[in-house]
């Protein structure tokens, strides 16, 4: 317990208890022990002796994602129930298909929707069986209080515990913090309100590029440039800084950095016939990418084809630059708070381009950005588009973005304890992780401790507040989420939990008859009629195999 904080507890991981690497080093829970609770989208694991194959699984009838409604009736053998108000929460079940052993098999049970900030959950596993049909034996157990709340019976209980989920100012806090102290920098403190006031970042235009039709039918003009940001992490913000901490456990400012950023100016903006002034977006890169795919084919074509001038700057923290220390992290999971952090520190890069691109006296003030004495740049509103990694972390950003309200997260997903292994990308990366940490019964546990700190760059950790539930001095945001069936990089099945979470309409119908092998968009509500100006989720199927319902890839 801990008076200090918002749910009244703090973690308290043993380190002598965390997963060991294969020199027998304990991963270190150091900053996992700030948070005041586990995170919103926990995977909740347990080894049940006997329940270790899909023959017991379907004996024992728990739900699955075929039928997501099945946690919330009355006969679940998987409960997952708010301890304040009884109310069941809808979850799945599945076995770990990674393992190589029924006896490494832990069953994991996930949120359809993350839980809720700063709430206390009780689970409850009760009529077990085995492959055989046998029940599995009852453990001990108490809650008597909570289960009359929840008006569960006693009888057949296996086992019940309980959990916090961290709250808002843990899982958000430090980046409240870095952005605000940044744009107060700036002499702007009202961020809810989408007005610009304040002075521009500084910044330097380093080259101007003007591609003839030949060369580019899309793009008109390339700029580069550099942006002056304000530091908040150690070794000057490079790859491998982590947070320092004043006595209020907010991140301390070290200076500033130099953060690059290239721009596209498409054909349409400066075409006499065209409108007087392209949109302005900033664009999110793909995993371990670069600002360079600015310039991908599709990301053009929207450029000109809808009369928008694209900016980016690097993920810091999970872009190309950050490789070497991402592969050091999983190594030895110990430093993974280097890349969370600096995953923060991104969020802060993107948030002062995306203000670089509206103020009056920043990219429209410059020649490159304009045409005939005048700025391309419509500078009365801004948004966001990113793909895949930027779709991922681009929810995260949209929560703290105070320059725009609308954004596009293209291939989206969150929850990287849930995504890592039914993503082909993570193929090459468990040949890395899995003979540092060769344990596999310990794998999901380290996945679990390991979101307590990727929950903070990236969308998982802020969730709840990307749309309607706005963020301290932030305004609300729309969002619309294009998912790809079958994704084998981002599982569409995460997707769906954020949908969830951030309470977004469905498009419908969402996959022609017998594409999916189970039923899509549970739980999530249609769209009720067009024009529709809420946020909202749209699944594209442009004809992959159908995804595997376990823990893999596509």
């Amino acid at each position: 317990r801990d008076h200090k904080t918002d749910t009244g507890r703090r973690l308290d991981l043993p380190r002598s208890l965390m997963p060991r690497n294969k020199d027998g080093v304990p991963i270190d829970p150091t900053d996992m022990n700030r948070a005041d609770g586990f995170s919103p989208g926990s995977m909740i694991i347990v080894r049940v002796p006997g329940l270790d194959n899909e023959d017991a699984l379907r004996r024992s009838r728990l739900p699955s994602l075929r039928n997501l409604a099945a946690s919330l009736g009355r006969q679940s053998p998987v409960v997952v129930f708010n301890a304040r108000t009884g109310k069941r929460h809808p979850v799945w079940a599945e076995l770990d298909a990674n393992a190589t052993s029924d006896a490494n098999r832990m069953l994991i049970v996930r949120p359809a929707k993350n839980f809720t900030e700063g709430e206390r959950y009780v689970v409850v596993l009760r009529h077990l069986k085995d492959r055989n049909g046998k029940p599995i034996k009852r453990r001990a157990h108490g809650f008597g209080r909570s289960l009359r709340k929840a008006r569960l019976e006693r009888r057949g209980i296996y086992r019940v515990w309980s959990f916090t989920v961290a709250s808002e100012r843990s899982l958000a806090g430090r980046m409240l913090h870095i952005r605000d102290d940044a744009f107060r920098a700036l002499g702007d403190t009202n961020l809810r309100d989408l007005e610009v006031a304040g002075k521009a970042p500084a910044f330097t235009i380093n080259s101007v590029t003007d591609l003839s039709p030949a060369e580019d039918d899309r793009v008109a003009r390339r700029v580069d440039g550099t942006m002056t940001v304000p530091c908040y992490l150690t070794d000057a913000c490079a790859p491998g800084g982590h947070f320092t901490f004043n006595r209020r456990g907010l991140p301390k400012h070290h200076g500033t950095t130099t953060a690059t950023f290239t721009c596209r100016i498409p054909r349409s903006a400066l075409d006499p016939a065209a409108p007087p002034q392209a949109r302005p977006s900033l664009y999110g890169h793909g995993l371990l990418g670069s600002a360079g795919e600015v310039n991908a084919g599709n990301v053009r074509s929207m450029a000109n084809e809808h009369n928008f001038v694209f900016c980016a700057t690097a993920w810091a923290g999970f872009a190309s630059d950050d490789l070497g220390n991402i592969v050091a992290a999983i190594n030895d999971f110990s430093s993974f708070n280097t890349v969370a952090d600096r995953m923060q520190q991104g969020f802060l890069n993107q948030l002062l381009l995306g203000r670089l691109m509206i103020h009056p006296q920043g990219l429209a003030a410059n020649a490159a950005f304009q045409k005939n004495g005048r700025s391309v740049i419509d500078t009365r509103r801004l948004f966001f588009d990113g793909n895949s990694q930027g779709g991922i972390m681009g929810g995260g950003l949209t929560a703290v973005a105070p320059d725009f309200n609308r954004a596009v997260l293209g291939v989206p997903g969150m929850n990287y304890s849930t995504l890592l292994q039914r993503s082909v990308d993570f193929d090459t990366y468990a040949t890395l992780i899995y003979p540092a940490y060769s344990d596999e019964s310990k794998r999901q546990l380290m996945f679990a401790v390991i979101q307590l700190l990727w929950d903070r760059g990236e969308a998982n950790g802020y969730a709840q507040h990307i749309t309607t539930d706005a963020l301290p001095n932030t305004p609300k945001h729309a969002v619309l989420m294009h998912v790809a069936f079958g994704d084998h990089q981002v599982s569409d099945t995460t997707a769906e939990v954020e949908a969830r979470t951030i309470g977004a309409r469905a498009y419908r119908p969402v996959l022609d008859p017998g594409r999916s092998p189970w039923r899509r968009f549970q739980l999530i509500p249609p769209i009720g009629r067009f024009p529709f100006g809420g946020s909202a989720i749209v699944m594209w199927d442009s004809g992959p195999p159908a995804p595997p319902i376990t823990n893999t890839p596509n």
